[in-house]
């Protein structure tokens, strides 16, 4: 193999992922990055769920990776759509890293110091329902673009708090911005690992990437994307699941909610497998918190 072509957004939280990856595979083979812009670094003023959700993200990856453009993607696996298109597969998934959402502020160190009428940020459906969910009287604004714009947003006074995934965070050396992890929140299916996508079917480039993969990390990612294609939940509805994997089992918790909070239904598991469990929870009112048709405004 002459050289891994690695593909990736060119936002600085993405290119260090790609570097990391680079990194690994540098002891092995040499590297090269390459920088895609994808439709979602492109359009900036909308929520995503009215946009398109997650493959915004990764098409334009993926034509390069079905051209031969790259030889893999790295992607935060937050960001990969639960069913992959044709011609594409996962070949590993990274050691997970913090798995929560973080609690971001320059004047409160909790979501219950912000007075009434407060103004957090969020680009996430998931996160707002539930945010709205345990505080109805906050306002829940759009917030859109890299870690770094995200966070210059906050320090010019926009708003009193925005919240942010806490690996991305700490990647980038922001870890002591972070006033509170936020465990109450359940978190995106497979946040805080990152997945390396290949052509389907390409066992030279699948063998290159197994020093990435971590075995109890992908368990517990796979029941969490099981549950959320089970579901039909992306960006578009307000849908967290979360699962840890040990030798003998894999325990689970996920959140399925209205986008204004108001309905909500939480549920968690030691004994179901993702699927399973989406259909537990579709059957015990998600499917009907679904059907609800809630717009979450976002001015």
């Amino acid at each position: 193999m002459e050289k891994i072509k690695i593909g990736t957004r060119a936002s600085r939280l993405a290119l260090w992922q790609a570097n990391f990856v680079a990194q690994k595979l540098s002891e092995n083979f040499p590297v090269e990055i390459v920088k895609i812009q994808t439709t979602g670094d492109k359009i900036l003023d909308a929520p995503l769920a009215k946009i398109g959700g997650k493959g915004l993200f990764t098409k334009e990856i993926e034509v390069a990776l079905a051209v031969g453009k790259i030889d893999l993607a790295v992607h935060s696996l937050k960001d990969v759509p639960s069913e992959l298109p044709a011609g594409f597969e996962i070949a590993a998934v990274t050691q997970r890293e913090n798995p929560f959402d973080a609690f971001v502020s320059n004047k409160f160190s909790s979501l219950e110091e912000i007075p009434s009428g407060g103004v957090v940020g969020t680009s996430s459906l998931r996160r707002a329902a539930q945010i709205l969910n345990l505080r109805p009287d906050l306002k829940i604004e759009n917030l859109r673009g890299n870690v770094d714009t995200r966070l210059k947003k906050l320090d010019a006074g926009n708003f009193d708090a925005v919240i942010l995934a806490a690996a991305g965070l700490e990647r980038l050396g922001y870890g002591a911005r972070i006033r509170k992890i936020l465990t109450e929140i359940i978190p995106a299916a497979g946040q805080g690992a990152l997945a390396v996508e290949i052509r389907a079917g390409d066992s030279e480039i699948r063998d290159a990437v197994q020093i990435l993969h971590d075995g109890k990390t992908f368990a517990a990612v796979k029941f969490e994307r099981d549950f959320l294609k089970k579901i039909g939940g992306g960006c578009q509805i307000p849908v967290g699941v979360f699962a840890e994997a040990d030798a003998e089992k894999i325990s689970a918790r996920a959140v399925i909610a209205s986008a204004d909070g108001k309905k909500i239904l939480r549920d968690s598991t030691e004994t179901l497998d993702g699927e399973s469990f989406a259909e537990k929870m579709l059957a015990a009112g998600g499917q009907k918190i679904m059907r609800l048709d809630f717009d979450l405004s976002f001015n």
